[in-house]
């Protein structure tokens, strides 16, 4: 690694400096032949990053993690997590790395993050590399969630390396260069916690509630309330999922974060028509991370993160199981609350209408929306508009008596979405080179919400041969 000259990028490095123990200084691979795919300029300007010097070779140097700053301290993070339901005791950054934090123009600390960057000892045999398409896939994903308002890591650039990777076949390698508000985990908790080390449970937890939940130190009991917290949060990200058809695809205790935000797009995609049981990623052969299990899979995480707390929240373990019982059972209700509030927005119904019949009227929905092979995404939009197919006719005349505002419909129901259909199409062009069809696609998500002529084939559903054989990769 080399320094990055005259630049002010400055890269902190609280994480590593407050617990060290699982912080393992590294240093990403070279890159041979640096290339850069696609930078978010935008993202860039709100970091206090000038987008003209990212695109110069020193910038893309930093974006791979072969030039930094004096001060960086680079580290890949331990820790274990719950894959498929199975406890693996080690997991780590093995192919991913932590630059260092940036405190951003609105003051706020943020990580810097690589992906893709080389092997490193929490690799466990893969070759810590990643190629052009998955990483192009988490840049667009993500950004997509960003333009709908759900929390999320955020993507900065994709660099291609000029080295080569191998899965089924050759492909290009690629850096993603990713910010979010922090990269803790509920597997960061689960790692030390399993080690039976105390002191740094407690300043991993501190460290957790000064950069996500600072009032939770001011409570009685701030362990308590950093569940109290992350279950709040986590309640609120899953109901947001569902409210848009997303699906995360690996919903392992390794990929939900403590701050509420969205993590690690792999085998993820949006839903087309319908149906609680739609699962697209490869691996997921029995369906435990469908669509409809992700709130009770996200319930299920949460309970291991409590238990990872629970010499934190009281020296008694009954009392301290009793207390993590109790925050757990909160989940449930903010979640259906949060999932009814999104449901009232995009159905336009005013606070005057009870929630009770709100709530009938949302069930009544879904139950005819599994049966239907409607598209979810353009069903709102249509119906907004005053197209209604004919199952929904009876529903949709109710639904007329309680006096919707079709253009706060329009305001909170996308019209673009990342097409399964569309993604791939994009992924394709831009893994042998060709970029635009990929800029298309990111510029059509990045204004979800805004009608533009010429761009209707966006808004389609995917032709119906593609659905029925579509599958994502986790990329390694």
């Amino acid at each position: 690694m080399s320094i990055v000259p005259d630049t002010s990028v400055v890269l902190g490095h609280r994480f590593a400096t407050e617990v060290p123990e699982i912080a393992l200084r590294w240093q990403a691979e070279a890159a041979p032949d640096p290339r850069l795919l696609v930078l978010n300029e935008s993202l860039a300007a709100e970091l206090g990053m000038d987008p003209t010097w990212l695109r110069s070779p020193d910038g893309i140097c930093l974006l791979v993690g072969s030039r930094l700053p004096a001060d960086a301290e680079p580290v890949a993070q331990g820790y274990a997590g719950h894959q498929f339901g199975g406890w693996v005791p080690r997991l780590g950054d093995g192919r991913a790395l932590l630059l260092g934090e940036l405190v951003d123009t609105a003051g706020r600390l943020r990580d810097l993050h690589l992906k893709g960057s080389g092997r490193t000892p929490f690799a466990r045999g893969g070759d810590g590399l990643a190629a052009v398409g998955p990483m192009l896939r988490e840049y667009l994903i993500s950004e997509a969630m960003h333009a709908l308002g759900i929390p999320t890591t955020r993507s900065l650039s994709v660099v291609a390396t000029g080295r080569t990777v191998q899965r089924e076949t050759v492909l290009d390698g690629a850096v993603l260069a990713r910010v979010a508000s922090s990269h803790l985990r509920v597997g960061s908790f689960q790692y030390v916690a399993a080690a039976g080390e105390s002191d740094v449970l407690r300043r991993l937890a501190d460290h957790a509630i000064s950069r996500h939940y600072p009032s939770a130190a001011e409570a009685d009991n701030p362990y308590l309330a950093l569940l109290d917290s992350v279950v709040a949060a986590q309640a609120e990200l899953i109901a947001q999922w569902m409210l848009v058809g997303f699906i995360h695809g690996v919903m392992n205790t390794d990929n939900m974060t403590i701050s509420g935000e969205t993590i690690d797009y792999g085998p993820c995609a949006f839903m087309d028509a319908f149906d609680p049981r739609t699962v697209f990623s490869s691996i997921d052969s029995w369906g435990r991370y469908a669509y409809g299990n992700q709130p009770s899979v996200a319930a299920w995480n949460l309970a291991r993160f409590a238990e990872a707390l629970l010499g934190l929240i009281d020296d008694d373990q009954e009392h301290a199981v009793a207390q993590a019982t109790a925050s757990l059972q909160q989940f449930p209700q903010l979640y259906a609350a949060a999932y009814l509030a999104g449901m009232r927005r995009k159905l336009g119904l005013s606070d005057d209408v009870e929630d009770a019949a709100a709530q009938a009227l949302c069930e009544e929905l879904v139950e005819l929306l599994e049966h239907q092979p409607v598209d979810y995404t353009s069903f709102f939009r249509r119906l907004a508009g005053g197209a209604v197919e004919e199952p929904f006719e009876a529903w949709a005349a109710r639904w007329r008596s309680l006096g919707p505002d079709v253009e706060a419909m329009q305001r909170v129901n996308p019209l673009y979405i990342p097409r399964n259909h569309l993604v791939e199409e994009a992924l394709t062009a831009a893994s042998s080179g060709d970029m635009e069809l990929f800029d298309r696609l990111l510029r059509v998500v990045s204004s979800p919400y805004d009608d533009r002529p010429g761009f209707e084939r966006y808004a389609e559903p995917a032709p119906e041969d593609f659905g029925s054989c579509f599958q994502t990769f986790c990329g390694t």
